[in-house]
């Protein structure tokens, strides 16, 4: 092997991509990002070129189901196997975690987990350690070994509650040799780990497991786990549902975010609301969830809203407030109870599950992604307790046993090494008319700097077809949008509250123009351009303010305006009045909305040719004709009469929207900037 030819991959590694992108697509077999696979086998020494024995596992904080190559831990073997003759012991086993990295082989790869030692120390090559719902259901009951056994006979063992660690590694390698006919382990309050020969029997081992688990729940357990349903707790009609979710969205946010900024998801899924419509899932709820990666994602325990869906409005909103009031009180001394001198500062006190009876899940993080996926968790734990409760009785791990790993040195160095958030990390922008030209450049800009976007147009297929370049449904979903209609503007903004749980940047973009002179402008023409632009902004800003003072979190509206709402251009009326009755909203919402926290800044572009959708409807040839050049060459024609001699391109409003939200202009509002390349007549005074 040459220094410029790189190594080939094994079989084994072939192999154990392709079990883990089956196991982890299937979340019956584990929840996204959870658990991790192995596999060992030989490869080349990168020095002496000589086989060695090496391990493969998925690294820290990768996902099965989408799992590459770039995403395993490739480490030697036998260092691995001579740790345990260093090992200092149960008290100092977070030490053992840097020694893996002494055992990594060659440069590359993804970090060791804390899982490693589970793969390392047995003996079986393939391992698969996963989260499913029906193995934690055993795994969480009050007589979890006794079911075990009474499910699996002595083809599954069980291991008691331990943290993940360098120990519970020994345990397991220890139970397998003591017991060589075995095909895995259900650990106590955590989940399964399977073993095999061959990584088909591995994975085999795996689905027999979380098979026969859920046969056995379902062929033993109770058909009303949580008891019967609940007096006017149940789910109110989809519509009306989903109609109260996006009241309530921006509400629920705002108080999610005291501690920092949040982004939200919502669920109404059956598995959701049929918890929420029995008699027990009070008392359940409050016991929270299990697994390690349950709650590190959903928090030791959810707030959950106390009244029935059919409560008054206003009332549902008083006690949210209360109920968060305590829930910050009661999470505060969670933490001081266990909290010791080493242990990481408390990191917030707001619930990332939010739990409202009749109507579904509202769930929080620092990006949709993250919200999203810890409200599948939650979904997980549904699924859990009502598992354990068929044939039991659910005992999650003790509160100081969650607290350890929720406040655990491993779980804050990793939180450590993520990057620095973008500059709109945790903003939820609508941007109107977004479906090309100025829109369009906005909302990929916003998105690119970690804005959660809705890509709102009249076109609604080319909102959506926006939206699907930018990113999946977790950065920027589009929607059907007439900002001339007060119904199509609430429902864009309800959009953004199931989708992201609010808004708080909001770009008035959506316009047209017609070019005609005076005495052949009809009242049409006047019109529709100040229905789109003078009566549309209004619109949206006033439903932009209702949800903004909901969140009680400040905001941003920008308005993008004209040139042409400060100086005068022939065969324009219109046009240019519409957009000075834009500008002046502008100053007047700034000097309204201030108390609020809510920044009003406008935009004036001027000559946006290339990529504008006003210019290619029409208004390009209007105005070449009016200064007498070929359409082609109007933006030649408009860079030539700046001071800049510069041609503008959507982008460089949409660089305009990024100074004005991103945080370096704090307090400042009322703002006109243009975007012109220098126009004297449109110097402002």
């Amino acid at each position: 092997m040459t220094p410029q030819e790189p190594p080939q991959e094994p079989p084994e590694v072939a192999a154990l991509l392709e079990r883990s992108n089956r196991l982890g697509a299937d979340p019956r077999n584990t929840n996204y990002a959870g658990g991790n696979t192995s596999a060992k086998g030989k490869g080349a020494d990168p020095v002496t070129g000589q086989q060695a024995e090496l391990l493969w596992v998925k690294g820290s904080g990768g996902d099965l189901g989408t799992l590459t190559a770039g995403g395993l831990a490739v480490l030697r073997l036998d260092r691995l196997r001579a740790l345990p003759g260093v090992y200092p012991g149960v008290e100092r086993e977070d030490e053992m975690v840097a020694a893996f990295d002494y055992c990594l082989h060659g440069p590359g790869g993804a970090a060791p987990s804390i899982d490693t030692a589970m793969h390392g120390l047995l003996a079986p090559p393939h391992v698969d350690h996963l989260h499913p719902d029906s193995g934690i259901a055993l795994a969480t009951a009050a007589d979890g070994e006794a079911l075990t056994r009474a499910c699996f006979g002595d083809r599954v063992g069980w291991l008691p509650w331990r943290r993940p660690g360098f120990q519970l590694g020994l345990d397991i390698a220890e139970f397998q040799r003591a017991s060589p006919s075995a095909i895995g382990v259900v650990l106590g309050g955590h989940g399964i780990t399977a073993w095999g020969a061959s990584s088909a029997d591995c994975e085999a081992n795996s689905v027999e497991i979380i098979t026969t688990a859920q046969r056995y729940l379902d062929e033993t357990g109770r058909p009303d786990p949580f008891g019967p349903v609940l007096g006017g707790y149940q789910p109110l009609p989809a519509a009306e549902r989903r109609a109260r979710a996006a009241e309530l969205a921006p509400v629920i946010r705002g108080l999610a975010s005291t501690d920092r900024p949040q982004v939200g998801h919502f669920t109404d899924s059956g598995t959701v609301l049929d918890f929420l419509a029995s008699s027990r899932h009070p008392a359940l709820a409050a016991l929270g969830t299990s697994c390690p990666d349950h709650f590190l994602r959903t928090k030791v325990a959810p707030l959950l809203l106390d009244l029935p869906p059919a409560a008054p409005l206003d009332l549902i909103r008083s006690r949210l407030a209360e109920l968060h009031a305590a829930y910050r009180d009661d999470y505060r001394a969670y933490y001081e109870r266990h909290a010791g001198e080493s242990s990481p500062p408390m990191r917030g006190a707001d619930p990332a599950i939010v739990l409202v009876p009749g109507v579904g899940m509202f769930s929080y993080g620092a990006d949709k992604q993250t919200a999203r996926v810890a409200g599948e968790f939650y979904v997980n734990a549904i699924n859990v307790m009502r598992g354990a409760e068929s044939v039991s009785a659910y005992a999650p791990i003790s509160e100081a046993e969650k607290f350890r790993i929720e406040y655990w040195d491993l779980e804050e160095a990793k939180l450590r090494r993520r990057p620095k958030p973008r500059p709109l990390a945790t903003r939820i922008a609508l941007v109107t008319g977004g479906g090309s030209g100025i829109g369009r450049a906005i909302a990929r800009r916003l998105a690119a700097e970690g804005a959660c976007v809705v890509v709102a147009d009249r076109d609604g297929d080319a909102a959506r077809q926006v939206a699907a370049g930018i990113g999946s449904a977790d950065v920027a979903v589009g929607v059907t949008s007439d900002v001339t209609d007060e119904d199509d503007v609430a429902t864009a903004f309800r959009a953004a509250a199931l989708a992201f749980g609010g808004t708080d940047l909001v770009v008035n973009n959506a316009g047209l123009s017609i070019s005609r002179p005076l005495l052949e402008t009809t009242t049409a023409d006047w019109d529709v351009q100040h229905d789109v632009m003078a009566r549309g902004s209004f619109l949206v800003s006033r439903e932009a303010a209702r949800v903004m003072q909901a969140q009680r979190m400040g905001g941003d509206i920008i308005y993008i305006c004209s040139k042409n709402s400060v100086a005068a251009g022939p065969a324009n009326l219109a046009y240019g009045a519409a957009k000075a009755d834009q500008a002046h909203q502008v100053r007047l919402l700034a000097a309204e909305l201030g108390e609020l926290g809510i920044r009003v800044n406008g935009i004036n572009p001027d000559g946006v040719v290339r990529g504008s959708g006003i210019f290619a409807g029409g208004w390009g040839a209007q105005r070449a004709a009016v200064y007498g050049v070929p359409e082609e060459e109007l933006g030649a024609f408009y860079a030539q009469r700046t001071l800049l001699k510069l041609e503008i391109l959507p982008e460089h409003v949409a660089a305009a929207v990024l100074a004005l939200t991103a945080g370096d202009l704090p307090v400042t509002t009322g703002l006109h900037v243009p975007v012109d390349g220098g126009v004297a007549a449109a110097f402002l005074r």
